[in-house]
């Protein structure tokens, strides 16, 4: 069957924390492998909790902020919260902007820092904050900092590095309304995703709806999708649902 085409199975716990490991029925693979997306290089990595450092549904986001930033004429600011291994960062610097990347995983932080080196990225200008994500942009709601285009991509639950609790259905309200309070006068858009939640697209889309009430624009709600493609690469049409997102977009 189709099980036995695949290059690596994952077993064990299919919990968020949970370990498990990786089958080879081919050949042994090793820990990582080079991927290439919209002229970024990356790590590919078999993680005991099952990811492999990439969501490839996310390229939706990405096609469309490399657009945004490489049309506006215009230095942009990009800041990506809950940024993981980095990849829109590099896509958003590679682009042109300056970017912000928070992550309250020093292990991911890393990995995304890898990342930056493989592809030659040294020299773009991104910062890497290990932090929480709430507290971050709390403070920077303080000190006045603007943004042109945040991403966010909120776990259901996580903990920031000194212990700090996050619940989804609790703080994404609060976590929106600090979004528009740092979103710069000529914001481009503010882009929020999240993954396994038991609620429709819509209660997301009314919610970011009211968080930018009175700023124009436009909301899109829906879900991300992978699609299968054939053996001629073509689109062999079935999807598999991954993520619920809502984006605004300015006018």
């Amino acid at each position: 069957g189709i099980w036995d085409k695949a290059d690596a199975l994952f077993t064990g716990d299919t919990d968020e924390d949970g370990m498990g490991r990786w089958k080879f029925p081919k050949a042994a693979l090793g820990e990582t492998w080079p991927m290439h997306l919209l002229g970024v290089d990356f790590h590919g990595r078999f993680t005991a909790f099952r990811h492999v450092g990439v969501f490839p549904e996310q390229l939706a986001h990405w096609s469309w902020m490399k657009e945004k930033v490489e049309t506006a004429g215009r230095p942009v600011k990009v800041l990506n919260l809950f940024g993981y291994t980095g990849v829109a960062s590099l896509v958003a610097a590679s682009a042109g902007a300056e970017v912000t990347h928070v992550d309250a995983s020093k292990k991911a932080i890393g990995w995304a820092r890898e990342n930056q080196t493989l592809g030659r990225m040294e020299k773009l200008p991104i910062r890497w904050i290990c932090e929480d994500a709430m507290k971050f942009i709390q403070r920077e709601e303080r000190r006045g900092s603007k943004y042109d285009i945040i991403l966010t991509d909120p776990p259901k639950f996580g903990r920031g590095p000194n212990g700090e609790v996050w619940h989804l259905f609790d703080h994404l309200p609060l976590m929106l309304d600090v979004c528009r309070e740092i979103l710069s006068p000529k914001a481009i858009g503010l882009v929020l995703t999240a993954y396994s939640i038991r609620a429709s697209f819509y209660s997301i889309h009314e919610l970011m709806r009211e968080t930018m009430r009175g700023a124009g624009g436009t909301v899109e709600s829906g879900e991300l999708v992978i699609r299968e493609s054939g053996p001629d690469g073509r689109d062999a049409g079935r999807a598999l649902s991954t993520s619920l997102f809502s984006r605004w977009v300015s006018a």
